[in-house]
């Protein structure tokens, strides 16, 4: 946050409202006293003193600041209907400090008295700080509209100049997250005039009251950048209405009068929401009254930021409470649309097209298949299957059968799947994946031959429950202890989370959805039940097509596709497709999920699809918490105010923001992310102590809520924005991924003595230039390329990092974290770097060149890697990803070179490998 100081003239002025008796004559009484002549201007207010008429008239008089060319004091007499007059006194408070403008209201109330001194000619200016403020709210339409709030400080009697700053400091620690707090302090009695003092205070777990306090009775310092907060403290006025300064020095500026038993707070509206500046206010005078009414050696800690009737409110308006009892399974929910709807196309997997009874039939037998292998129900099945017909009917058909299904992508490294398998105790894993690893005591078998097994088998033995608290899946996600987790979440989550979502999107049998993400991500549960629990059409998206964004785009349009889950980063290439080639698509609803969305991406899509025809959802949510938590509707507003509100939560879902002890905070201030409600998982398999870690029961409200590891902080009418993570763990493309995972399998590599793992963009804005860089320290005579090696075996492609480094050391900070700004560009780094995918070798470098295609590859390669680009070069190498693919296709196209798929993109990855795949396909095109 910077703070920048600007010239101001309010701010460096202050007035004085005087009620002066009705027969009083401000002019006789000023005349020849004070040193300098002052004209005194008379106004009639055609309204009595106390309408409101006049109340604006006086208050708008009191705020108008000294022009810099005027006198520096400036004496306003009105005059009301009722006879009554007040003696408005405006000055500059450099040159005419509050002592002189005390005297010279002692000369209108009481006549002649001591002169004032003579004040300079010119007045010098004002100054208030602008800076940003994180918790504020503001709206930048409203900046230099100024807002008031009072603070009652009854309750304090004659400590408030001793508890009310501390006070206030306590709160901007709290609205901080518990860091430090810098309180700016202008002392208008101060000898040192117009100068800004900081008290900066730590609030301390172990802390008692006292030493707080004691602290806080240090004497403050120079600060290096104003604050953003700050307190003015100006002597007491019994004569009048005083105002230290007409517009806030800092963008929230409280005013404390010595001796008050009141002070004011003043804020910029453009940098500070009013509602939050009321909170604040709020907050800040319940601290002080704990404070002053708690023993001194109370613990710090034990004092309340909120009210504890304002901490229910608040979690109430979250939704806490609110969560259905919702009971039911997945696969019953879906046969009774199937006895709905029999006949209905259910399923289109290529050529492939089923039913709602055909799939529900497969699916008995997929169900019965296992039950003949005595399978208890209540198992875990391991499915490992390629995006088609089979990957549904299984999954189905699991569930059916009273198990769990525990999705595995087929392209992820041996080792990851055999540590799946193993960790989740699979009787059985059904695949088609001819390499898949073997494992001891688990049994292999594709679907063919389970359904062969289950063929005229009717299914045995009692259904399991339909109260839904069954496990329905087991979905792993990345773990900061070097190996992944599994997630267990219940049927009853994802039929909460239909209910909560399906009359609000209008789900229904006219829809098409495509299953378009792998089935290891649980974007994919919302994708499959979420269409055929509402009846209708699945469209299963092959996986190259996902790679080739205009075969997935002819698709979408082919198939008449309505509802549309996509990540922002897949969506951004999609937009782009969409610009060239204006196909005729039939989308009314598309909604984002899995990582952070810009929203100014949006601004060519609506360009050409209102919003009135296709509603764009954004969607914040969580694997542990059952893939959604809130929605919010994006319109072009949004993007052109360019918010970053991912919405309010799901109906039965609930959302509160906490500090680093789990205290609520209210709107404005940041702080964790915990989600409570409908959708929290049941466990994480086999980590009790992480599940106690994360899992937890709320003491204000008794409900099981989940923290959630995420940043993020309320808007006043209850809308959350997602602020990023407050740990090791990024989003990358729509996976999420613990660096410490990464890290943890490259120490876990030969000769590897210590490992830094950190995410890099080459364009700020854009996240399809995302990568993962990692840097070793090696063994002497160790080879970078077994560290390579050794991660591919473990991680799946999403989580390799494009380039690997070695270094001498990893830096570290004062702390003994790595100091990832003394890491060097891993492309010009001391040691080279390797990258990640390989590559067979690549033809001769020279016949590659003479294709007369070189250059315009080298060039589009070069362009989108934000790099030098040679021949020898391997696109991953360089931090390519499954994004910039897309991108390097798009423009060839626009370029009229000859189409290349993505499959054939990663089979010839190095330059000279590519250059020569082109010209070959440039030959056979001719």
């Amino acid at each position: 946050m910077t703070t920048t100081t600007i010239d101001d003239p309010a701010a460096g002025c202050h007035s004085l409202v005087l009620r002066l008796p009705g027969t009083a004559d401000p002019e006789r009484l000023l005349s020849g006293v004070l040193p300098d002549p002052v004209q005194v201007w008379q106004t009639s207010v055609p309204a009595g003193a106390d309408e409101p008429a006049a109340e604006e008239r006086r208050r708008a008089e009191s705020l108008r600041p000294i022009h810099r060319d005027a006198p520096p004091l400036r004496v306003v007499a009105l005059r009301y209907a009722d006879g009554a007059v007040d003696l408005v006194l405006v000055a500059v408070r450099a040159l005419v400090p509050p002592a002189a403008l005390r005297r010279i209201a002692h000369l209108a109330l009481e006549g002649p008295g001591d002169g004032v001194p003579r004040w300079p000619a010119a007045a010098r200016p004002g100054f208030v700080h602008r800076g940003g403020l994180e918790w504020g709210l503001g709206d930048p339409e409203l900046r230099g509209v100024v807002g008031s709030a009072r603070i009652d400080l009854t309750v304090l009697g004659g400590q408030a100049e001793r508890l009310f700053l501390p006070a206030i400091a306590l709160a901007l620690s709290r609205y901080g997250g518990g860091s430090r707090a810098e309180l700016g302090v202008l002392d208008l009695d101060d000898s040192t005039g117009e100068h800004v003092r900081v008290h900066s205070v730590d609030e301390h777990p172990q802390s008692s009251v006292a030493d707080f306090l004691r602290r806080f009775d240090q004497a403050p310092s120079t600060p290096q950048e104003p604050p953003s907060v700050g307190v003015v403290l100006s002597p007491p006025f019994e004569e009048g209405s005083y105002t230290a300064c007409l517009t806030p020095v800092f963008p929230l500026t409280v005013q404390l009068d010595r001796g008050s038993s009141h002070a004011i707070c003043r804020f910029d509206r453009g940098i500070v929401d009013a509602g939050v500046a009321q909170r604040f206010c709020a907050h800040v005078a319940h601290l002080a009254g704990q404070l002053a009414g708690g023993a001194a050696d109370r613990p710090l800690s034990g004092l309340e930021l909120l009210p504890r009737a304002e901490q229910a409110a608040l979690l109430g308006a979250g939704g806490a409470g609110d969560a259905p009892h919702v009971r039911g399974r997945i696969d019953r929910a879906f046969e009774e649309v199937a006895a709905r709807q029999p006949e209905a196309v259910a399923l289109l997997a290529g050529e492939e097209q089923l039913t709602y009874r055909q799939l529900n039939e497969r699916a008995d037998a997929v169900a019965a298949g296992l039950c003949a292998l005595d399978i208890e129900p209540g198992s875990r099945i391991g499915v490992c299957l390629e995006r088609d017909a089979d990957l549904v009917v299984t999954l189905l058909g699991v569930l059916k059968a009273g198990c769990a299904y525990v999705p595995m992508d087929p392209r992820y490294p041996a080792q990851r799947l055999r540590f799946t398998a193993q960790n989740a105790g699979m009787p059985v894993i059904i695949t088609s994946a001819p390499e898949f690893p073997p494992v001891p005591g688990i049994r292999l078998l594709a679907p063919g031959a389970l359904t062969e097994l289950g063929a005229g088998r009717p299914l045995a033995g009692a259904r399991p429950s339909a109260e839904g608290d069954d496990p329905a899946y087991v979905i792993y996600t990345s773990g900061s202890t070097g190996t992944p987790k599994g997630v267990v979440v219940p049927h009853r989550n994802v039929l909460a989370l239909l209910r909560a979502t399906a009359e609000d999107f209008a789900l229904g049998p006219d829809d098409t959805w495509t299953l378009f993400h792998s089935s290891a991500f649980d974007f994919s549960v919302w994708e499959i039940w979420g269409c055929l629990l509402t009846g209708g059409r699945l469209v299963v998206v092959p996986y190259w097509t996902t790679r080739d964004t205009e075969e997935f785009y002819a698709l979408l349009a082919e198939r008449r596709v309505t509802v549309l889950n996509q990540t922002p980063s897949a969506f951004a290439q999609l937009i782009h497709t969409d610009q060239r080639v204006r196909g005729d698509l039939a989308l009314r609803l598309v909604i984002f999920g899995g990582e952070p969305l810009d929203v100014r991406m949006l601004a060519p899509w609506f360009a050409r699809h209102p919003a009135t025809d296709c509603r764009v959802v954004n969607m914040f949510g969580i694997t542990e918490t059952t893939v959604h938590v809130t929605a919010q509707t994006i319109t072009p507003q949004e993007v052109v105010a360019g918010s970053r509100s991912v919405g309010r939560p799901l109906p039965g879902w609930s959302v509160s923001i906490r500090d680093e002890r789990g205290r609520v905070l209210p709107p404005g201030p940041p702080g964790e992310i915990y989600v409570g409600g409908a959708g929290v998982a049941s466990h994480y398999l086999g980590l009790h102590e992480l599940t106690e870690q994360r899992f937890i029961l709320d003491e204000l409200t008794g409900e099981r809520i989940y923290r959630s590891g995420d940043k993020g902080r309320l808007h006043p009418d209850g809308r959350l924005d997602h602020l990023g993570r407050l740990d090791n763990q990024v989003k990358v493309r729509g996976h999420r991924i613990e660096l410490d995972e990464i890290r943890t399998v490259l120490l876990g590599a030969p000769q590897v003595t210590a490992a830094a793992v950190v995410v890099n963009r080459d364009q700020p804005d854009d996240p399809a230039s995302s990568r993962i860089d990692a840097y070793v320290v090696l063994e002497e005579a160790a080879d970078p390329a077994q560290v390579l090696a050794h991660a591919k075996a473990v991680l799946p492609d999403y989580m390799m990092p494009a380039t690997i480094t070695e270094v001498a050391e990893i830096p570290l900070t004062i702390n003994g974290k790595a100091d990832v700004s003394g890491l060097p560009d891993p492309r010009t780094g001391p040691a080279g770097a390797s990258g990640a995918p390989g590559a067979p070798d690549a033809p001769d470098a020279q016949e590659a060149a003479s294709s007369g295609i070189a250059d315009d590859i080298l060039s589009i390669w070069s362009k989108l890697l934000n790099t030098r680009v040679s021949l020898q070069d391997n696109f991953f190498t360089l931090g390519g990803n499954s994004l910039l693919v897309v991108r390097v296709l798009a423009e060839m196209r626009e370029r009229n070179l000859p189409k290349v798929s993505p499959k054939q993109f990663y089979g010839h990855s190095t330059a000279a490998q590519f250059v020569e795949l082109v010209r070959r396909l440039g030959e056979a095109d001719r």
